[in-house]
């Protein structure tokens, strides 16, 4: 299994309060790091899985789980995978 990092940007919400990222954790995103900056909340994940496309699967499910919608996924070419 390979680490997969990436960051999934969250569509209407401005600023990630403690109460969303209770939320976030609750619902299986407890490998990731929720923050919010100039009107833009994200949570950056940093997820075991077999595939980056099963990763960024489960974290969207995860985080839709909690209620929240995706905007986007961003990925940097460093954070492919760690094995």
């Amino acid at each position: 299994m390979n680490e997969y990092d990436f960051t999934v940007i969250l569509k209407n919400l401005s600023e990630m309060t403690e109460a969303a990222a209770n939320a976030l954790f609750e619902s299986g995103c407890d490998d990731g790091s929720p923050a919010s900056s100039e009107g833009q909340a994200w949570v950056t994940f940093h997820r075991n899985a077999e595939s980056l496309e099963e990763a960024i699967r489960s974290a969207i499910a995860d985080v839709q789980s909690a209620g929240f919608s995706v905007a986007k996924v961003e990925l940097e070419p460093e954070g492919l995978a760690k094995t």
